[in-house]
């Protein structure tokens, strides 16, 4: 059964763009889905159909994640509060400083901000941070890479290289 993952590929790819809208997205979600159905490959059905099994395992998935993303969204709010009342300094310069900051990092995705949120300013370790998150620790890496390099653009006044993620 494993053999025959690759030839759905191609196919698992196209249809998670579909749902995500992204293609960065959509390869994290056939990532995760291949993972999954690797990991419960005995409970395939010898002679099942395997093409709409793992599309169905890419939905699911799809669906949770979509929960998740809705609970790490209001949590973000949260943390946004939070960060606001911290960063109030003591003198005018640095507060502006504080406030374009928050005010770049809530312009990127709700995963980047929960990674760079957990990273930089908690200190949390990358392993402390995708168990927190519940994601694997390449996509905790791959959102904290793009979140970095986003933030930078909007801290240098450049373009923004993405839009924000509407789920």
């Amino acid at each position: 059964m494993i053999d025959d993952l690759e030839v759905h590929i191609a196919s698992l790819r196209r249809y998670a763009r579909v749902l995500c809208g992204n293609h960065a997205d959509a390869d994290d979600l056939v990532q995760e889905s291949l993972t999954k159905a690797i990991g419960a490959a005995s409970t395939f059905r010898q002679g099942g159909d395997l093409r709409a099994w793992l599309f169905s395992i890419l939905h699911n998935t799809f669906v949770s994640q979509k929960r998740q993303y809705a609970r790490r969204a209001r949590a973000t709010r949260f943390i946004d509060v939070g960060l606001r009342e911290a960063a109030v300094p003591p003198n005018q310069e640095k507060h502006v400083e504080a406030e374009n900051t928050l005010s770049m990092l809530s312009k990127l995705t709700p995963d980047q901000q929960a990674v760079l949120v957990l990273i930089a300013v908690e200190g949390l370790s990358y392993a402390e941070a995708a168990k927190t998150l519940d994601i694997p620790i390449g996509t905790l890496m791959s959102r904290l890479a793009r979140g970095r390099e986003e933030l930078r653009r909007l801290m240098n006044g450049e373009k923004s290289g993405q839009l924000k993620a509407v789920r």
